[in-house]
């Protein structure tokens, strides 16, 4: 049995409250890689009553489809819902098909475009599919946050943003930042983190996870359920996950992603192609390995072993969480193929007509290259190969025939090419 001291935020009386074994296991499983919890010994009391009720927590996870696939980045909060979902807690994925509609002003210096309604409902088909490779799909909660959203109309948007003032909102970083910079702020971005908050009252959250770029936003929803007389949630913020540069956030607009619908062989890779400091952070953020495991791991590098041995064993372990034990085996093994120069099996076959053609218009038209001017760039760089022979020349005119053309490391195709 262990004793935490809680205090409440409103009061300065703080009073002892015993935890099972059982409830600091799951509290320590939930701090687990976290950025922050808040309020921790509030979140421990809602452990302590779900224990000895027997109701499960309602945890709450909402995202906004404004892209239709998710990537590793966004695994990170996933990885935390499956965890508390296999303590035993309900969670609810929220899709967010109408506050898209506003757009999430979060961590932005300018106004995000409202995304339409077809936009939206394209891009929310694929969200659950894919997040059900993360949560157990049997015991998820499906809701869209239209549900309450659109019932509230006019006089409801009213009531519900004479909740907030203008001086709080203006708290937050980024609006204060564009307002110092004049840099113009729509009134409706104002209500994005309303609507957000309301989503909370609606579901009766106890805690609500997000990127550490929503705390905000979380924060609105705990003082919403106050105004509505509900106990208020619990805020967990989980680190943004850096991207294949080690520099920016994981994001498909800065193409340093990892899609989780990758085919295995490129997601090995891409893993494979991080730095071995960064792996560590991968290692905390993505992976299911104990610490004890990931400690030893750390150990084994500073004696002296390959960190290279230890990124494919991170590898493999995504690979397979995404795909298949098999598919992670036979991804190793390209990844090895490839590295000793080969070719790997399963390239795309393409034919091509025109020739003779200049290299970098070929490596268009075969989709290596989104444009004739980055082909140039590879050939420069010593990227491109026609059958292993590194290209030099950028004017090469390439004459009809099959050869298997490739661009850096990753992209390859077998091309009939005719006149």
């Amino acid at each position: 049995m262990t004793l935490v001291t809680a205090q409440d935020p409103k009061t300065t009386s703080p009073h002892q409250l015993p935890l099972s074994d059982a409830v600091q296991h799951a509290l320590n499983v939930t701090k687990r890689g976290v950025d922050e919890l808040l309020i921790e010994a509030e979140f421990a009391q809602k452990l302590a009553r779900a224990e000895k009720t027997g109701q499960p927590l309602r945890i709450k996870l909402g995202l906004d489809p404004t892209a239709p696939d998710l990537h590793l980045g966004h695994t990170v909060v996933l990885n935390k819902m499956r965890q508390l979902q296999d303590l035993g807690h309900t969670v609810i994925f929220l899709i967010g098909d109408f506050t898209s509609m506003i757009g999430d002003p979060s961590g932005r210096n300018a106004t995000r475009p409202p995304l339409t309604r077809e936009q939206i409902e394209l891009n929310a088909q694929t969200y659950f599919k894919q997040a059900s490779l993360v949560l157990d799909e049997s015991k998820t909660e499906i809701r869209y946050n239209s549900e309450w959203c659109d019932p509230l109309g006019a006089r409801g948007m009213i009531q519900l943003a004479s909740k907030y003032t203008v001086a709080r909102m203006m708290e937050r970083d980024d609006f204060t930042k564009r307002f110092k910079a004049g840099t113009p702020i729509s009134v409706h971005e104002f209500l994005y983190p309303l609507m957000q908050g309301y989503d909370s009252v609606a579901l009766k959250a106890d805690l609500e996870l997000g990127g550490t770029d929503q705390k905000f936003n979380l924060l609105v929803g705990r003082e919403l359920q106050k105004d509505y007389g509900q106990e208020p949630q619990c805020i967990l913020t989980m680190p943004l996950l850096e991207g294949l540069d080690g520099v920016e956030k994981m994001s498909k607009s800065k193409n340093n992603y990892i899609a989780i619908t990758e085919p295995a062989n490129t997601m090995f890779a891409k893993v494979m192609s991080i730095s071995d400091e960064m792996m560590w952070r991968y290692y905390d953020l993505l992976s299911f390995s104990s610490l004890a495991q990931i400690a030893s791991y750390k150990q084994a590098v500073n004696e002296g072993q390959n960190p290279r041995d230890i990124k494919v064993a991170l590898a493999q372990e995504i690979v397979t969480r995404f795909h298949s034990a098999q598919a992670a085996t036979d991804a190793l093994a390209d990844f090895v193929n490839r590295s000793k120069g080969g070719i790997p099996d399963d390239i795309s076959e393409i034919s091509l007509t025109g020739a003779p053609m200049g290299i970098a218009q070929l490596l268009k038209q075969a989709n290596l290259c989104a444009s004739t001017s980055e082909a140039m760039r590879m050939v420069d760089q010593g990227g491109v190969r026609i059958d292993g022979a590194v290209i030099s020349d950028k004017a090469l005119q390439v004459a009809a025939g099959s050869f298997v053309l490739q661009v850096g490391k990753r992209k390859f195709a077998k091309i009939t090419f005719s006149a």
